[in-house]
């Protein structure tokens, strides 16, 4: 399986900082394109870290790009009800001709997301269970297994279904039983390379490993973790230590950057989802020297 680098658009970003300027996420989404990389990605979240919402964006972002995969980084599966999910992501995914990837979440343990299903009318407890049994009725209703009439997506089977999460071995087992991928943000590849192994132990299933990382350019390794800092207080309100314990995160030179990530690639990634840890990012800044690093660490 070949490498694939893809971008998160900073739809968070965007929100957080005032601008709201949702028609230059498109202009994001060309340029990224334009510079090299193969899928644009977007998270979602309604109430505790507003945005965009995912699946319209991405409908937009289809009409602007004709090549790049467009993925969810990732979709809370658990705050919606399952057929309107259903139709939505088909209708990307017709609109798309076929290139939309559902990179789906049960929802962080934390209080804000608590909330959030609250003031949705969502339960929180069972949210794990429910986003299973979800994607099991979609894979049954987009085959024909079912007697499901809504709008088809553009592929036989529907998009491909990607759990996000870390390396525990109820996410490893999900993964193996039910989904067409694996999107973590393990910290330590040497982690990630575990956990791989293990879900190939489980399934004989092809199955896309990726990788959710943040990263930082700076020559300066003092102002890269600042920079950083910086960022993770503002989407998070949290610190870097705190943050980088349990997300993939680096910053420094772009070679310090494609060499930390080249260790997840030696692992195992075959898909990269990179989100750039600035408050207000553009797509050259890691497309220009990052990018063709990369390129290079996954032919080797």
């Amino acid at each position: 399986m070949s490498l694939s680098i893809g971008i998160m658009l900073p739809s968070r970003e965007t929100a957080m900082t005032g601008r709201h300027d949702a028609r230059g996420l498109i202009e994001f989404a060309r340029i990224a394109e334009e510079s090299g990389f193969d899928s644009v990605w977007t998270g979602d979240s309604v109430l505790a870290r507003t945005r965009v919402d995912p699946l319209t964006l991405l409908a937009a972002v289809s009409v602007g790009t004709s090549r790049v995969g467009l993925g969810t980084a990732a979709l809370i599966g658990p705050l919606r009800p399952p057929l309107l999910t259903a139709a939505q992501a088909a209708a990307v995914d017709q609109l798309s001709g076929g290139r939309l990837i559902l990179g789906l979440g049960s929802g962080s343990p934390l209080p804000e997301s608590r909330r959030e299903f609250e003031a949705l009318a969502m339960p929180f407890s069972g949210r794990a269970r429910r986003l299973d049994e979800a994607v099991r009725s979609w894979r049954q209703g987009w085959s024909g297994e079912t007697g499901f009439s809504g709008l088809p997506p553009a592929r036989a089977g529907g998009p491909p279904l990607w759990l996000a999460g870390g390396d525990s071995d109820r996410v490893i087992t999900r993964v193996a039983e039910d989904y067409d991928g694996w999107l973590p943000y393990v910290p330590d590849a040497g982690a990630y390379a575990r956990a791989w192994t293990r879900i190939g132990e489980l399934t004989s299933r092809p199955i896309t490993p990726a990788l959710y990382a943040t990263v930082c350019i700076d020559a300066d390794r003092r102002r890269a973790h600042d920079t950083l800092d910086t960022y993770t207080r503002a989407y998070y309100r949290q610190p870097l230590d705190v943050m980088s314990s349990f997300q993939a995160i680096c910053g420094g030179s772009a070679k310090e950057c494609a060499d930390w990530l080249a260790d997840y690639i030696e692992a195992g990634a075959r898909h990269l989802v990179l989100r750039i840890g600035v408050l207000d990012p553009h797509p050259r800044m890691i497309g220009d020297e990052l990018l063709p690093l990369l390129r290079q660490a996954g032919s080797s």
